[in-house]
């Protein structure tokens, strides 16, 4: 259970160094708008997001078991967030993450890393796919600048209002938006070593702060962001608030463990690596008891921010930790030009970011694939947008499990690199 940065600083260099420095650079680009708009979809503060992103972010790769992991907030978590804040106000959100970690860091304690080789592949893609869905609808709201003061969680009263609410259309939002998301398209295709999200959404951002264009920004919406890290402070805890909330800090770290040894296992094949899964569930347990200290959200390995990490040249965890520290300056010297996002580019950035997740590159396997399987992921993706998180994985997995039983000769998964 050594973190990985105690392996790599021996034999550290200046060579080595200077790799790590524009990688975490880079990475940090790309995290920045990210964590500003899960912060944004899950109910919470855009500078929640960017808190989360710094403190667990920086312990995700000072304690981990990867070489290349990148934390912070990801989007598989938007959906039980925004569903704890809604029943529970941000306090509960924070008591449940600290509670999150307690249960990771007991999970690497009893070497629980190797577990994930039992949750059968087509609850991961069923649960990712239903996010994907609820992430997408959450933000047609202000991708076509409809005026809904309280938009639903479920989704099919959600679906109701924003059809209702269609009279107030706004044809410039929607071209901020999908003009985002055409840049972002663009970027990743004609120059993918770029940190296109952050240029695009500046893009379209000073577009529309130059041509002082009707549309919702950050800073119109929440206010001036802050400019410093908050003290770290306890959650009001109670007995009956840890049993309230102790279904959703379960499903929580169930995420966190899910997600972060996912992308490590990406991410080693990707370096011919080998990660320390024990080792990285400590690490997500302490970074998400850091989050919540100081007032953040859920964290977790970012498959996607990890593979753009390794694509600009990252070797070690000092990557993430440039990463880290990048957006901390960012918040502390530049948080005014934060404010001017504009809400439209940050809701087709979280589209395009759902798209990708669900891996529509992989929809034909999932449709040719054993019958028993289709019917898994099809279950547990239902399950997850018409009832509940918690129900989905907890249906899919039992299931999963009894078919993977009844047929004993199941094949090893074979985990792809998804956009989450």
């Amino acid at each position: 259970m050594k973190p990985q940065i105690l392996s790599t600083l021996p034999g550290y260099t200046a060579a080595l160094f200077r790799r790590d420095v524009i990688a975490g650079l880079t990475v940090a680009m790309v995290a920045l708008p990210l964590s500003l708009a899960i912060a944004i979809a899950s109910g919470a503060d855009p500078a929640q997001g960017l808190v989360t992103a710094i403190v667990a972010g920086f312990l995700i790769s000072l304690l981990g078991g990867s070489r290349v992991q990148i934390g912070g907030p990801t989007g598989a978590f938007i959906v039980v967030v925004f569903g704890v804040i809604a029943d529970h106000g941000y306090d509960g959100l924070v008591l449940a993450t600290l509670m999150a970690g307690l249960i990771l860091l007991a999970a690497g304690y009893f070497r629980a890393g190797s577990l994930i080789r039992l949750i059968p592949e087509p609850v991961i893609n069923g649960f990712t796919i239903g996010i994907a869905i609820i992430i997408a609808t959450s933000q047609l709201k202000d991708l076509f600048g409809l005026s809904v003061a309280d938009v639903p969680a479920e989704f099919l009263a959600k679906l109701e209002v924003l059809w209702a609410a269609r009279p107030d259309f706004s044809t410039v939002s929607a071209l901020v938006g999908i003009g985002t998301m055409l840049l972002i398209t663009l970027f990743r295709r004609a120059a993918p070593a770029w940190p296109g999200l952050i240029v695009a959404v500046a893009i379209t951002s000073a577009v529309v702060a130059i041509m002082d264009l009707p549309v919702d920004t950050i800073g119109s919406r929440f206010g001036a962001l802050p400019n410093t890290l908050p003290w770290p402070s306890m959650p009001k805890i109670t007995l009956g608030r840890i049993i309230e909330l102790l279904p959703s800090a379960v499903i929580i770290a169930f995420l966190a463990g899910v997600e972060s040894l996912l992308s490590a296992m990406v991410a080693d094949r990707m370096i011919s690596s080998q990660h320390r899964p024990n080792a990285e569930l400590l690490a997500q347990g302490a970074a998400n008891i850091g989050s919540a200290l100081f007032g953040g959200m859920p964290a977790t390995g970012a498959i996607a921010r990890t593979a753009t990490n390794i694509r600009a040249g990252g070797q070690t965890p000092v990557a993430g930790l440039v990463h880290a520290v990048t957006i901390l300056i960012v918040m502390i010297v530049a948080s005014g030009l934060v404010g001017y996002m504009a809400m439209p580019a940050l809701a087709g950035l979280l589209i395009l970011t759902a798209w990708n997740m669900s891996e529509p590159h992989k929809w034909r396997d999932h449709i040719r694939q054993r019958r028993s399987d289709l019917v898994l992921l099809v279950l547990t993706m239902g399950l997850t947008v018409l009832a509940d998180l918690t129900i989905a994985i907890g249906v899919g997995v039992a299931l999963g499990l009894a078919f993977r039983l009844q047929r004993r000769n199941a094949p090893a998964s074979d985990w792809s690199e998804p956009d989450r």
